[in-house]
This record gives structure tokens, C-alpha cells and sequence, in this order.
């Protein structure tokens, strides 16, 4: 079963990659109009270093931003959860903030805090990635069955108990589908503010290096990395779920 986890995964990407040389092929573009998987490892090979230092730009800034949304969104969501009267209080402002497109936010955070690059791109990660968590928790814990809250506190359970035995555990899976997506949230928040407000750090500051050379192997190598960093911490979060959600799989 681990096997066919792993070999069914990589045989979709390597028949993407085919499809993907076969279309450049086809329609006989040259790699300065649009590369294909062929021109890549040239670019890899000549760019090896900028690709691992600024991959790891990236990678950490995101987590950081990943793991900072998980904190707030948990702390939302059971404000959400448990309070009907803040649930819908917050909903609406969450929904209005989460439907602003983060692009027009990232020059207002690079001019509030300018010269903070790090700063600046951990927030914009974060801010784009902890609405699904927040609201993921709040729906989890308030379609707790009453019946369960009812039955602890006449046996003298706290709040605090209720949580930790009961809305914890049952929230989990909601959580962890949850953070699957704020994962791939997370890399586009990272990369809008590298890109769009650049300082030479991070993957973002690679692609817009190819994009003002016109360097179109290079854009595509660095767009391939981006995709493998985020299937990493993709997968770093399945390995998480089975260890603390996986009596949810059936």
C-alpha cells in the first residue's frame, strides 16, 4: 500500500512532464516564447545555488507565516466556536477581508514597513492563509453535539476539559483539511510579496529575474521548485494527520 502511495503520485507528475513536452513540441515553440521539462535541468544546473539559497528563503518564510495562521486561526476559530454571538460578529469581517485581493495588499504592507522584507513577506503569508484554519475549527466546534457538553459539565468538567477531550479531537480532521490548503495559500502569499515588491530574496525574486531577462527556462524551473517545495509541506502535513487525525480515515 506505501508503495502504490508513492509510485501513483510520481507517475501523474511524470505524465504531466510528458504531456507538457509533448504540447511544446507540437505547437513548435521555442523555449523564449514557452519551455518545456527538456530546457529545465539546463537551468538548474547553471542556477544550482541561487535555486538553494532563495528556495530556502522562501521555505522558511513561509513556514514561519504557516505556523503563525495556524496560532491565530485556532484561537479565532474557538472564539467562533464556542461564542455564537462572535461567530457572527467575526464572520463577516473575515469573509470582507479574506475576499480583498492579497496583490493590492502587498505595496500597502511594503510601505507601512519598509525595509522589514522578512517581516513583510512572513505577514502577507500569514494574513492569506488563516482563514480556511479559522474557519475550519469554528464549524468543528460548533456543530459539537450539545448532548456531550451537557453530560461533562454535570460531571464537573471545566471548559478547558471539554475542549481537550471532546472539540479537540473531533475537530482535528476538519483542521488538517484545513491546513492543506493554507499550505498552498501560504507559498502564494510568500511569493506575491517577493514578486511583487522585490528584494532580491526568495524564489518570487528568481522568477522576476528570469521574467526581466526574458529567461523563460529559468521562470519555469523556478515555478517547478515552488510546486515541489509546496507537495513537500503538503505532505508533511498527511504525515502529521495520520499521526494525530488518522483514526478519521476510513
Amino acid at each position: 500500500m506505501t508503495l502504490k502511495k508513492i509510485a501513483v503520485p510520481l507517475l501523474a507528475m511524470i505524465v504531466f512532464l510528458i504531456l507538457w513536452e509533448l504540447l511544446v513540441w507540437a505547437n513548435g515553440w521555442p523555449n523564449y516564447i514557452m519551455a518545456s521539462p527538456s530546457d529545465l535541468p539546463a537551468a538548474y544546473a547553471r542556477f544550482w545555488e541561487l535555486f538553494i539559497v532563495m528556495g530556502w528563503q522562501t521555505l522558511w518564510r513561509t513556514v514561519v507565516g504557516l505556523l503563525i495562521a495556524i496560532a491565530f486561526g485556532v484561537a479565532v476559530g474557538m472564539i467562533m466556536g464556542f461564542s455564537r454571538t462572535m461567530r457572527d460578529a467575526l464572520y463577516p469581517l473575515l469573509v470582507g477581508f479574506n475576499a480583498i485581493p492579497k496583490a493590492t495588499v502587498v505595496p500597502i504592507v511594503a510601505l507601512l514597513f519598509v525595509g522589514a522584507h522578512d517581516f513583510n513577506t512572513i505577514l502577507i503569508a500569514f494574513m492569506i492563509s488563516f482563514f480556511p484554519i479559522a474557519v475550519s475549527v469554528s464549524i468543528g466546534l460548533s456543530t459539537l453535539e450539545p448532548e456531550y457538553r451537557d453530560i461533562l459539565r454535570s460531571l464537573g468538567a471545566s471548559q478547558a476539559t471539554i475542549f481537550w477531550k471532546i472539540a479537540l479531537p473531533k475537530t482535528l480532521p476538519e483542521f488538517f483539511g484545513a491546513l492543506k490548503v493554507s499550505v498552498t495559500l501560504a507559498f502564494i502569499g510568500t511569493n506575491l510579496m517577493e514578486i511583487v515588491s522585490p528584494h532580491g530574496r526568495g524564489l518570487g525574486a528568481l522568477f522576476d529575474s528570469g521574467k526581466t531577462n526574458s529567461d523563460y527556462p529559468l521562470m519555469f524551473a523556478v515555478l517547478i521548485a515552488l510546486a515541489f517545495l509546496g507537495i513537500v509541506l503538503y505532505y508533511v502535513v498527511v504525515a502529521l494527520e495520520k499521526i494525530f487525525a488518522g483514526w478519521a480515515e476510513r
